[in-house]
């Protein structure tokens, strides 16, 4: 992937000014926090509000490419190479988010975090989906990021060798490998 990451790379500086990488703060296993990396899609100052939807104008147009194809995911091979990810679990979700955990949810914490997962293979078209609702971040707090916990309680319960394989393979080809 070397030379696909550094093309993206370059066109991102070419582009786009300031850095080629976007770093956030989030929760890894066990709640212990780590910085993910990716590369960075939207302009520079987008404020605080992690809730993108499809169109927004803070993604640039390469920006928007990247995303369509997930390629803005790649320097997440990092975090897996340092133990921070895996290539299957639940998105690592930011530290705000993951307060909210309660109870036998808190269990999902347990797992290494991952680059894809049953839940982002529900919503691989997260960011369409919001485009077509009235408001986007209660629409993410009270139904998607409830269904999301959902989810990866029942992948904690239910995961396996196979199951990550029929992710991976899921994630490459776009096929939903999910019970809803």
């Amino acid at each position: 992937m070397s030379p696909v990451i550094l093309v993206i790379y370059a066109l991102i500086k070419i582009r786009m000014p300031g850095p080629a990488f976007f770093q956030q703060r989030r929760t890894g296993k066990d709640g212990k926090l780590f910085t993910m990396i990716k590369f960075r899609t939207m302009v520079l100052n987008d404020g605080n509000n992690t809730t993108s939807v499809r169109g927004d104008k803070r993604i640039t147009p390469l920006g928007a490419v990247l995303r369509r194809y997930k390629l803005d995911e790649l320097p997440e091979l990092w975090n897996v190479l340092k133990g921070d990810m895996s290539l299957v679990g639940p998105r690592p979700d930011v530290p705000e988010f993951t307060r909210r955990l309660t109870g036998e949810q808190k269990l999902i914490l347990s797992l290494r975090p991952g680059i894809t997962g049953p839940a982002t293979m529900k919503y691989s078209d997260e960011e369409e989906l919001l485009a077509g609702v009235a408001d986007p971040a209660k629409f993410t707090d009270e139904v998607i990021w409830p269904d999301k916990v959902r989810i990866n309680l029942d992948y904690y319960y239910n995961r396996s060798f196979l199951t990550d394989l029929q992710i991976i393979i899921g994630t490459l080809f776009r096929k939903s490998s999910v019970r809803s």
